[in-house]
């Protein structure tokens, strides 16, 4: 008895995922958009992981380039589409340097665009998949998943390029003799 409810406890997290996953998008907007303060630990943090992400991601694109067509060429076309959206991302958020800090707003729109953009591959992937089934597409299938990669390297491109440009403002400020907490 107890062996027949596994199936359905499967089923039961299929599900759950399936009905979080829009949840998470809006949040993941809701932040993308939001004001906050700049932290130095916080910034200098995230730069040195975006970093760190990079090389992984690197390093994870040239072992799938033996099973993925081209990887490592989509992470990098992703990455340098990343690297210029990023500086545009800097360009369009809006600074406050305040007595307390500084704080920033990101730009809604971009925020917007790459919600849509992970919930669009989201939505590809899910497709790819229930077309996977079949004997002959089973596999074709991974030999062209470098967009995956490119995804990925434009948004740690992105998030490398915003931060350390966050970084640099963030010392920018310091500098100009605004008290630090």
């Amino acid at each position: 008895m107890p062996l027949l409810l596994i199936p359905l406890a499967l089923l039961a997290l299929a599900l759950l995922w399936a009905l979080l996953i829009p949840v998470g998008l809006i949040q993941r907007y809701r932040y993308g958009k939001a004001r906050r303060r700049a932290l130095g630990w916080a910034v200098s943090l995230g730069a040195g992981f975006s970093l760190l992400s990079l090389l992984l991601f690197f390093a994870g694109a040239w072992v799938s380039g033996h099973w993925v067509a081209d990887a490592p060429l989509f992470a990098a076309g992703g990455l340098a589409a990343g690297l210029l959206l990023g500086a545009l991302g800097l360009a369009l958020t809006r600074f406050e340097d305040e007595p307390r800090g500084l704080y920033y707003t990101p730009s809604r729109w971009i925020a917007l665009g790459l919600t849509l953009l992970i919930a669009a591959r989201l939505g590809y992937g899910l497709w790819q998949g229930l077309h996977a089934w079949s004997a002959d597409a089973a596999h074709a299938w991974l030999p062209r998943q470098g967009g995956l990669f490119a995804i990925g390297g434009l948004l740690l491109g992105y998030y490398l390029v915003y931060t350390l440009g966050l970084r640099r403002r963030l010392r920018r400020h310091r500098l100009a003799g605004a008290p630090s907490p």
